[in-house]
Order: C-alpha cells, then structure tokens, then sequence
C-alpha cells in the first residue's frame, strides 16, 4: 500500500565514517543531505521483505542508458522490479559505478600504510546484520554526490565532488526498503575533499 508521505519520521545526523540502516515504508521520502559539500555517501538499497532483491547499478545503467544519476532516475533491482525513484535533487549528479572502498582496495590502490582505516564496505557489514544482510548481498552501490567521471576510454577517475553545504538528493520509495548507508571515511582520493564531513537523513512517511 502507498502512503502519503507527510509526517516528519527520520531527522537524524551520521557522522564521517559511521552509518545508517533506514526501514523506508512504500511511498515514503529519504533525504540525504550534504551539509559541508563534497562529502561521499555510499548507499544500497533492498526490498525489506527479500533482501536478495536488491540495487543493481548494472540493470539501472541498462534501464534509464545512462551511467550517472539524478532527479527522474529509477533504481531497479536484480529482479527488475523498480525500488525507488530520485525525485528531487539539488546536486545533478551521482556515481554508479565507482563502488565502496575496502581495507583490500584501499591497500591495492593506496598502498600497505592503509591496511587498518576504515572503510565503507566495513560500515555496510555492521549496519546490515541488523537486516540480515551479510557479505553476499553485497552489490555495486551508489555513491551520492560522488564525481567519478568516465573517460573517453572506458576508465574511471576519481576527482573533486560536484556538491556543496546544503544541496541534497531525494529518494522515493516504489516498495518498503530498506536503505544501507555509509558515510564514505576515505581520506586516500578526494571525493570527500580530503576530509570526510557528516550528513543529515530526513525522512518523511
């Protein structure tokens, strides 16, 4: 059933390297805000009542035939069923593609030093148990407000966020959710400005 989507549910803040796991009714409204600009917010998002059904970046990608995402945007499944919808969105744009950092990655990419920080995909695994969600169900993510631009090759870099204090996205919910989120700690590239920052969740449902 779809609600109205009025009633003030979620106001709360997730700081640099902490977490959220979000229940989000069908019809109800997430926002996340970027309250210092240039802050990266790797999200997933599963069907509440199958987590198997989950965000697919590669049916998305097929689906709307674009790599980035923003206001209009459908969110599709691994079964192509439609979880959500970005409705509004004061930033323009936001990465499918570049996927959440790992302590693995982070050594590959950045070097042995960064064995022992912390990492996105370790913020999913301590959220998600909540939900049942585990290593296996853990998928290409979004990351919002993430540049990550395409090169004419076929390669992917990672470059100075295109958000600023205050600009948000808005997701709403074509089915009840749940949305897996980590506020990104990387320090390593600058897709938090060198310098993770908090975000704000508000919820209406």
């Amino acid at each position: 059933m779809t609600i109205t989507a009025t009633t003030v549910a979620l106001d709360s803040v997730v700081e640099a390297g902490d977490g959220a796991l979000v229940s989000v009714p069908a019809g109800g409204r997430l926002r996340i805000v970027d309250l210092h600009g240039n802050q990266a917010v790797d999200t997933l998002f599963y069907d509440a009542h199958d987590i198997d059904n989950r965000y697919s970046a590669f049916d998305t990608i097929r689906e709307q035939r674009a790599v980035f995402l923003t206001t209009g945007s459908r969110l599709i499944s691994t079964r192509l069923d439609e979880l959500a919808v970005i409705t509004d969105d004061t930033c323009g744009r936001h990465d499918t593609v570049g996927g959440a950092c790992s302590q693995e990655s982070n050594v590959i990419r950045y070097g042995e030093f960064t064995r022992h920080q912390h990492a996105c995909r370790q913020t999913f695994l301590r959220y998600g148990a909540q939900a049942g969600i585990g290593q296996r169900q853990l998928t290409h993510n979004i990351n919002f407000f993430m540049n990550v631009p395409v090169t004419s090759t076929g390669g992917l870099t990672f470059e100075d966020g295109l958000s600023a204090p205050g600009k948000y996205v808005e997701v709403t919910a074509s089915r009840d959710l749940f949305a897996l989120i980590s506020n990104c700690p990387q320090v390593n590239n600058p897709c938090n400005g060198w310098d993770p920052t908090p975000i704000q969740l508000l919820g209406w449902w």
